[in-house]
């Protein structure tokens, strides 16, 4: 479901916004305090400076900087790390590095996020006196089920039952509300972290205080999410939503804590506390209401982690079209726009997902490996943000600010999380680390392979195609021969397009086709324009399409050959004798030029690895034809050594048998 206008809120997609976005951040509730009082004493001083930080990160970090600035930069309606990229790529070349941290960050985040939610909602079992003896064993494998049934139904669809999310969390984030509104009484103290004054001192004062923030960091996790879903519900759809959620947070935060400081002040929050299932979560809930706390919290987590796993398969098909992803299966469960599903995604993600269960167990254990990669993400926005700042002219004096107040907070929580590195935080930096190479090799291996394509001028080869596809002496090899080319300039081709047609064995065809396909900056244009180089002989097709939108050659170019019919550019018609008087459309043959890495290379070491590790990468992703979409039944596969560093230099005599 999408709502394209952001001008204004409605009701529907204020309550659509409720369903999709706010699943990460509306479940840090969970475990937020938890993180933060694990192994300390509870005191007024410790948990009125972690509220107060809560309070100033959700509107500085949240707030400020996603809500009211980055949602500025929306790209025909659309957000996210790489919607964001596609608005400043242009501007420097560098800032391809960033996208990539971030968009890997984001992924690493997909397959955390919905293993520290749902665990944590489910340990609050042990709350309840019927599973008090609950085993950490028996939680796992309920965590493992939950989360197997959830990417199991990916491939279905969730249309239908996406419509019940906005309820749900309207639902849920009622209760966080109701739930804080009843403890703030236990103590007032709690009214005070609205002065940053308190977040300040603890962070100067308390023993270790700098370190609290990569506990305070996970109540913002989520701000990312905001972006991203831009074009499914709208900015003031957002801002206006976002102010609910916000209050009914910091009501909940500041009732756990007035909880905390009641019950618990003077006692030091241990791990054996903790594993008997110790949350200031469910601490504030009546016992009567546990069972409907538990449930309500299980399902505010699957929300959160279906909203994760969806926003995973929109990032990597923009990935995709940007050329930094391999290419995979695309499939649309569904005819709700936006909607896709990746299967490769889908199985990466669940493996990752129930392995960092399996690995940590606790979602105490979890909280050490999560918010150190997201850090890397939000500095990797703050620099591509300001980029587009610079773009739109801004006061330089406010762009520097920017930067100054952002790369601050985000490079202080950074560090802060680097302290969980070695309790699990590796973990995080393992996986992005991965997704990251990934990205990268994609991106490197194009840019050395762009040395080998030779352009050529197209005039040359004309009066040659034209010859060709009158010589009768020549078996006709297509009636429509179709190519793909990556020539932007139509007066070029590729060298290897010309090689293949006119020498070793000529391809004849009555007419010859070049197809180029152009990624654009945003996200949903879908047109084409058609050049008639040689009239009859030779037709280029340009798509320009935008980078959400998926390259369907083969319906696309369907579509290009019925409008030309229509409007009679061309003629279409067999010219088989037999065939000819009968009006019949020839027969298409799509051919495509597959590269393989020759042994004839002289590569420098580092770029030989990549170039090894990328075709590697290449037997796992989708072939061309299938990545473009083509029908394979009329495709034709050609595949050509890539040369992109000739041997050099090589010194050979020749000698007389006998001397």
């Amino acid at each position: 479901m999408s709502l394209h206008n952001t001008n204004k809120a409605t009701l529907a997609g204020l309550l659509i916004a409720l369903g999709i976005i706010y699943g990460d951040i509306g479940t840090s509730p969970l475990y937020v305090l938890n993180a933060i009082m694990k192994g300390r004493m509870v005191t007024e001083g410790l948990v009125v400076g972690a509220l107060s930080l809560i309070i100033w990160t959700l509107t500085l970090q949240t707030t400020v900087k996603y809500v009211i600035l980055t949602l500025q930069a929306d790209n025909k309606g659309e957000g996210g790390i790489f919607s964001l990229f596609a608005l400043v790529r242009r501007r420097k070349r560098w800032l391809v590095l960033p996208a990539m941290i971030g968009g890997a960050a984001l992924l690493a985040d997909g397959m955390i996020t919905p293993a520290i939610s749902v665990t944590s909602a489910i340990e609050g079992l042990k709350q309840v006196p019927a599973f008090s003896g609950i085993s950490q064993d028996s939680i796992v494998f309920i965590v493992v089920v939950i989360l197997s049934a959830l990417f199991f139904i990916q491939q279905f669809g969730t249309a239908f039952i996406g419509k019940f999310f906005g309820p749900i969390m309207l639902l849920w984030f009622g209760m966080l509300a109701t739930l804080g509104i009843v403890h703030l009484t236990d103590s007032l103290a709690v009214f005070k972290a609205f002065n940053p004054y308190y977040g300040i001192r603890l962070l100067v004062a308390y023993p270790k205080g700098f370190y609290i923030l990569g506990g305070v960091f996970l109540c913002t996790t989520g701000a990312e999410a905001l972006y991203s879903d831009l074009g499914h519900c709208g900015k003031w759809n957002i801002r206006y939503s976002w102010m609910f959620v916000k209050a009914a947070l910091i009501l909940n935060y500041l009732g756990q804590g007035a909880y905390l400081l009641h019950s618990f002040k003077g006692k030091v929050i241990t791990a054996d506390m903790i594993e008997a299932g110790f949350n200031p979560f469910y601490g504030v809930m009546p016992d009567w209401f546990l069972y409907v706390g538990i449930i309500v919290a299980t399902t505010a987590a699957i929300i959160a982690s279906q909203a994760l796993i969806s926003g995973s398969f929109t990032l990597i098909s923009e990935a995709m079209r940007l050329n930094l992803w391999p290419k995979f299966r695309i499939s649309y469960p569904s005819e709700a726009r936006g909607q896709l599903y990746i299967p490769a995604i889908n199985w990466m993600l669940f493996v990752g997902c129930i392995w960092i269960v399996l690995h940590f167990e606790k979602a105490s254990n979890m909280e050490a490996a999560y918010g150190l990669a997201i850090t890397m993400c939000m500095i990797a926005t703050s620099i591509l943000f300001a980029n587009f700042l610079v773009l739109k002219r801004a006061n330089p004096g406010l762009i520097y600010l920017y930067l100054a107040v952002y790369l601050t907070i985000e490079v202080g929580f950074l560090f802060a999380n680097i302290d969980k590195f070695p309790h699990g935080g590796y973990v995080t930096l393992i996986i992005g680390g991965g997704l990251f190479f990934i990205m990268y090799n994609w991106f490197k291996a194009r840019k050395i392979k762009n040395r080998y394509v030779e352009f050529v001028k197209l005039d040359y080869y004309i009066p040659r195609l034209k010859a060709l596809s009158r010589d009768e002496t020549v078996t006709k090899y297509a009636t429509h021969l179709v190519y793909l080319t990556s020539a932007d300039n139509p007066k070029e081709i590729e060298h290897k397009i010309m090689y293949s047609i006119l020498y070793n064995k000529p391809k004849r065809a009555d007419i010859y086709w070049l197809v180029h396909v152009e990624t654009l900056d945003d996200p949903y244009t879908c047109e084409y324009i058609v050049e008639h180089i040689a009239e009859n002989d030779i037709i280029r097709v340009d798509f320009r399409l935008g980078f959400r939108m998926q390259p369907r050659i083969n319906v696309l170019f369907k579509k290009v050959v019925e409008d030309l019919l229509a409007k009679k550019e061309v003629a279409l018609g067999s010219r088989y004798h037999s065939l000819e008087s009968s009006n019949m459309i020839g027969d298409f043959a799509f051919v495509v030029m597959e590269k393989f890495l020759s042994q004839d290379n002289d590569l420098p070491v580092w770029e030989q690895l990549m170039m090894k590790v990328h075709f590697v990468i290449k037997e796992y992703s989708l072939s061309e034809e299938k990545a473009f979409g083509l029908d394979t039944s009329n495709v034709v596969v050609e595949k050509f050594p890539l040369v992109v560093a000739p041997v050099t230099g090589l010194k050979l005599t020749r000698v007389d048998r006998g001397k």
